[in-house]
């Protein structure tokens, strides 16, 4: 019998200062079976990094062809992709063929950094690929904020991310791989 996904209820306040973005947004998110809490917590970040009034959680894990994140404009196109951990080069190349906006947010430390000295170079010719990296010692300590039931808040200044639950704040400090063109 296959295990069913754990329901996440987040209110997800986003204060980014770089993209005058501010906004609460009210998530429910399935944590599929074989996620961590580490990705689940990542997951939630690269959306506030990313927020915007179309942006939506996929089916991720459930699915191959759909991303972790995605924002679609109102003809349906894709306008943003948002991938997360350590995708292949054919992945990359489907993602950034497919969407006018990719984004990819690796993470894991060591592992993260041999993927991506692997894939960097076959990545060039993709103007529309963003890459950027989470620092392994935040992202573990975002995953010990994970709760069910979240009241987050996300501040985004001078791309530096602090992330609060509760009095728990963690602070990231994400590392751009690749920018786009």
């Amino acid at each position: 019998m296959a295990q069913n996904s754990t329901i996440y209820k987040i209110e997800l306040s986003v204060s980014d200062m770089d993209r005058h973005y501010y906004e609460t947004h009210k998530l429910t998110v399935a944590k599929h079976p074989s996620e961590t809490d580490e990705r689940l917590m990542v997951r939630l970040v690269a959306f506030a990094l990313n927020a915007h009034e179309h942006l939506e959680m996929t089916k991720g894990l459930s699915t191959d062809d759909e991303p972790d994140i995605w924002q679609k404009s109102l003809s349906d196109e894709l306008d943003v992709w948002v991938a997360l951990g350590l995708p292949s080069e054919k992945v990359l190349r489907q993602s950034c063929n497919k969407a006018a906006q990719v984004i990819v947010y690796p993470y894991g430390g060591r592992t993260a950094e041999i993927w991506w000295d692997k894939i960097k170079n076959s990545t060039t010719r993709f103007d529309n690929l963003h890459v950027v990296s989470l620092p392994e010692a935040d992202t573990l300590a975002l995953a010990k904020l994970a709760n069910r039931a979240m009241k987050l808040q996300v501040n985004i200044q001078d791309g530096e991310v602090m992330v609060s639950v509760a009095e728990s704040v963690v602070y990231l400090t994400p590392e751009t791989w690749k920018g786009a063109a």
